[in-house]
């Protein structure tokens, strides 16, 4: 008999991602690695990024079991964010149970989180920054998150709620990070899925108490805010944002190619913007260009929001000879001489 549909389906899910992982994994990358020309290839190394709870473990058992039969290295890696008592020995505890499930190497690595942005940014960002480190420290290929398809709704309806435009809408990727780094094999996957493979397979999983506190927004909106979409709505809501979320990726990840195209259009010999040019562009495409710029001056991603780059594109369709427009990370847009002058002051 084979296993459990649960554990199948997160088992698939996985081996696909690892058949992507190696072949997105340069020749020469391979080549100039080993240590002579006799040497076989090295194995490929491929981290999960484990919490403990359901959905990170159950990712942790499938890669377990699928890694040895592609001739890929599974290693994990547990994050103390120190946000609560024991969060030390709760890492340990995911130690040993990745231990237990054959992933080499295991370690676990306590982050500062700090307060940009709220304690949910601030958190992810800790948790990235030492994933990023992680990885590079141990060679790895790629690292697997556990995100799920209830996730992918949830951070759809946060895009939405936030009203930051298609980008936000198109929820998160497949594949991210540098060199395609983070792999999600579970976003067509549900949470319950995960759930059950961990039952079946009698893993022990931690509930984070932080999933289930009304002080943070995702937690208000996966108790509270779904469950009321769905009651008003129908089933099929999750399913319907997360077909959204890759519809949105799509559109989106066009627009952002026609914007890299059109940037150099629309400066002039010295690399300035010029405003006449912007101007004659969709505005979906100027507003892309101008986010472009804006990041580049310094502005940080994660602080920039649509209604920032609706006072800076007034500079260029409703001008009146406004000032200049203040930006996160002291950036400064300003119009000159029918250019848009972008800088961090």
């Amino acid at each position: 008999m084979g296993p459990h549909p649960a554990v199948a389906a997160i088992r698939l899910a996985v081996r696909r991602v690892l058949h992507d992982v190696l072949k997105d994994i340069p020749a020469h990358a391979l080549a100039a690695s080993r240590g002579g020309a006799h040497e076989p290839p090295p194995t490929p190394l491929v981290l999960v990024a484990c919490s403990g709870g359901a959905d990170s473990m159950a990712l942790a058992s499938a890669l377990a079991f699928e890694a040895p039969k592609l001739g890929v290295r599974a290693g994990g890696v547990t994050i103390d964010h120190g946000l609560q008592g024991g969060s030390d020995l709760r890492a340990s505890e995911v130690v040993g149970r990745l231990d237990a499930l054959g992933l080499d190497p295991v370690e676990a690595v306590a982050v500062t989180v700090g307060h940009d942005g709220g304690p949910e940014a601030a958190a992810r960002d800790a948790r990235y920054t030492a994933l990023d480190a992680a990885a590079e420290r141990h060679g790895a290929a790629a690292v697997l998150l556990g995100h799920t398809r209830d996730d992918q709704a949830e951070t759809v309806l946060l895009g939405l709620a936030r009203g930051s435009g298609i980008r936000s809408l198109s929820g998160m990727a497949a594949v991210s990070g540098a060199a395609g780094r983070y792999r999600r094999p579970f976003l067509q996957i549900d949470r319950q899925t995960a759930r059950k493979a961990c039952l079946v397979q009698s893993l022990p999983v931690w509930d984070d108490p932080h999933n289930t506190d009304p002080a943070y927004t995702r937690s208000r909106l996966r108790h509270d805010g779904l469950p009321a979409l769905e009651k008003a709505l129908g089933k099929g809501v999750v399913e319907a944002l997360a077909r959204t979320a890759q519809l949105s990726r799509d559109d989106a990840d066009a627009l952002d190619a026609w914007a890299a195209q059109a940037d150099a259009s629309v400066r002039d010999e010295i690399g300035q913007l010029e405003c006449a040019k912007l101007h004659v562009l969709p505005s979906a495409v100027r507003r892309r260009v101008l986010r472009r710029a804006v990041l580049a001056a310094g502005s940080p991603a994660g602080s920039l929001f649509a209604r920032h780059l609706e006072e800076v594109d007034r500079l260029i369709t409703g001008w009146r000879g406004q000032g200049g427009i203040n930006l996160p990370g002291r950036v400064e847009a300003r119009r000159q001489g029918g250019r848009l002058v972008i800088r961090q002051g």
